[in-house]
């Protein structure tokens, strides 16, 4: 990808987009956890998810917040586990995957739509409507 120098500044016509992956969008869903392979692959896309989400321990407790970290072995679901920044507190808290009852994807994915290639998109089109000095700022995160 080219670099901005002070010799040659960074141009969005000229850059090289190559295809990324689409992500699915998860923001609502619940994903069955009657497996233990189920389990393991909604607790990844949970790691990946740029949302909070609402885990329901099996005792009925809830935790809703963003998933940071999460530690995944081949032994037990006891040896595995999340770490979540809750929404209401500023305390981390770690649940073992085996506590897991219920995993809802509840939060807006902050990251949805955000590509290299939708912002060479929005800059090609303010480009040829005419546009000069051309910014594209971030959306607000709420």
């Amino acid at each position: 990808m080219p670099q901005e120098t002070k010799s040659h500044p960074f141009n969005a016509d000229d850059a090289e987009t190559v295809p990324g992956f689409s992500h699915e969008n998860l923001e609502g869903r619940i994903p069955s956890l009657a497996t233990e392979d189920e389990i393991r692959a909604a607790l990844e896309s949970a790691f990946d998810y740029r949302g909070d989400v609402t885990i329901t321990r099996k005792d009925g407790s809830t935790v809703e917040g963003y998933v940071f970290d999460r530690r995944s072995s081949e032994k037990s679901l006891e040896d595995c586990f999340v770490r979540v920044f809750p929404k209401d507190s500023d305390k981390k808290i770690c649940v073992s995957y085996a506590d897991i009852a219920r995993l809802v994807f509840t939060g807006r994915d902050t990251a949805a739509g955000k590509s290299f290639e939708t912002w060479v998109k929005k800059y090609r089109e303010k480009k040829a409507a005419g546009e000069k000095n051309i910014r594209l700022e971030p959306e607000r995160l709420d």
